[in-house]
């Protein structure tokens, strides 16, 4: 029987995976804010270029691993069939090989310096970034969260090292820094073997077996492998048409953008990792309350770490001169963190539990459709890329939008006030980081801000005093509690009336 989630054990996973994103956001901090003053601006565009495409490179497993966490993520690791789980491992290993042999040759025969290169760094990476995956996904979801910030830690801080050491060295050329990744990628994969020994060695189940194995897997999680997938294309797809519309760089200085804004997304990430398991080991009678309670919270959080954009922007200017016209890009879309984190961690899990996961895709198909056309209006008929980076932040708030609707119909909880308001406090960022000085900026957008807090501060106050004051209890129970407390003064208030 797997081990029941409390809060404290739930609040203890989100610290220690936190532990392992700070860490991250270290590396990060490095890669993001540091390396482009040591290297040269087109050795970093070509850095970036090798950092989109490997990032795509998760697709290829064609939903084995998403298929195993659906399936297995109820099970603690002693429970799991590690017999069968070997025959899966084995097979993802042969296909990545030798899809990573067929990339190599292509790159060598059809493509030139310096994509040649860049594809062949990809190739590799195809292999290591899937077996990274594989480890980690078993990790997560038997809930053993300590390992995972562990291999995490090893993963990530190996490739911040060397990347330090290849700063430290003045080494301009773009293809060391690629191969810091898969070092990270190498170092992370050995960590995931020596913790799940027993997915990786011994006896594996007959072939005939294994293969039925894989089919059922795929088939159970090729949706939602789609769905994540797609869902970074929304973005992807954009920085792509850039790619291939502008030179390297404007590219280079709009991937730069999405870096910063993605250092905000590190602690979202943390909880989410750890969110889902929890949210299956729970009664699913109490997973509407525990909807609300954490979109009561992640909501004013996300809106709050907005106003360091300001602050943000003032140091980087002094820092990355030669990167200003990035600072503007990135109060565009900085917005699409508010969007992507309740995907990530709310609408996307959620659905998951509810074995929505057909949902998932048609909603980020609409919204790649939708960004398709827009973006490709903006890049090559308008030839706009202030108002590309706008058609971003609509298109992610659309597939949010839509996501939640699917959520909320599930679960039937109504939320409409709610979209209203976070689509006002969208507009007026927007509006304050690129029609104003940066500190008239920072005061009007504290003071929407500060109306915003005033209108959503119960529920916030009450749900961190439910938490704090119950350190033991099930996490669905505090959420049901806060909902319930909630409802109460709501029909106080009405009966008053």
């Amino acid at each position: 029987m797997a081990e029941t989630i409390t809060t404290k054990k739930f609040a203890k996973n989100v610290v220690m995976s936190i532990v392992a994103q700070i860490i991250s956001l270290a590396v990060s901090f490095v890669l993001t804010l540091i390396l482009p003053k040591y290297i040269d601006k087109f050795q970093y565009s070509y850095w970036q270029t090798y950092i989109l495409y490997v990032g795509y490179v998760g697709v290829l497993h064609f939903g084995l691993l998403d298929g195993l966490v659906l399936r297995y993520s109820k099970f603690d690791y002693e429970e799991l069939d590690k017999a069968r789980l070997r025959s899966q491992f084995i097979i993802l290993l042969i296909f990545t090989s030798a899809i990573t042999l067929i990339t190599t040759a292509v790159s060598l025969l059809a493509l030139g310096a310096p994509l040649e290169i860049i594809f062949i760094l990809v190739a590799v990476g195809i292999v290591t970034k899937n077996l990274v995956t594989y480890s980690s996904y078993m990790l997560q979801i038997t809930n053993r969260i300590n390992k995972y910030v562990i291999l995490t830690i090893a993963q990530r801080l190996t490739y911040g090292l060397v990347v330090v050491v290849l700063i430290a060295c003045k080494v301009n050329d773009f293809i060391w820094y690629c191969v810091a990744d898969l070092c990270g990628d190498a170092v992370g994969i050995v960590i995931g073997v020596i913790f799940n020994k027993g997915l990786f060695f011994g006896k594996a189940i007959p072939l005939k077996e294994a293969f039925k194995e894989l089919k059922v897997n795929v088939l159970a999680g090729i949706i939602l492998m789609l769905a994540n997938w797609s869902a970074m294309l929304m973005i992807g797809s954009a920085k792509m048409i850039v790619q291939w519309h502008w030179d390297e760089l404007v590219f280079g200085k709009v991937s730069f953008s999405f870096n910063v804004s993605n250092v905000f997304l590190v602690f979202v990430t943390a909880i989410s990792v750890v969110l889902f398991p929890s949210l299956k080991r729970i009664d699913q009678e109490k997973l509407p309350s525990m909807y609300k309670t954490i979109r009561g919270i992640l909501s004013p959080l996300l809106f709050f770490m907005m106003i360091f954009y300001f602050v943000g922007s003032w140091l980087l200017k002094m820092w990355l001169p030669d990167y200003e016209i990035s600072l503007y890009y990135l109060g565009i879309f900085l917005p699409i963190i508010i969007f992507s984190s309740k995907v990530s961690l709310l609408t996307n899990n959620y659905l998951k539990v509810y074995r929505k996961e057909k949902l998932m895709l048609l909603v980020n198909a609409i919204s790649i459709a939708v960004g398709a056309v827009l973006f490709t209006l903006c890049a090559f008929v308008f030839d706009n890329l202030t108002a590309m980076l706008g058609c971003v932040v609509f298109v992610i708030m659309l597939n949010s939008v839509l996501s939640e609707i699917c959520v909320l119909k599930t679960i039937h909880v109504k939320i409409i006030k709610d979209f209203i308001i976070e689509a006002v406090m969208t507009v007026a960022f927007i509006l304050c980081a690129t029609l104003l000085s940066l500190w008239i900026g920072l005061a009007v957008y504290c003071g929407v801000f500060a109306v915003y807090a005033a209108i959503n501060y119960k529920s916030i106050i009450n749900l961190f005093r439910k938490v704090f004051k119950r350190k033991s209890v099930p996490v669905a129970e505090v959420a049901q509690e806060v909902a319930s407390e909630e409802a109460n003064q709501t029909e106080d208030k009405e009966s008053e009336v």
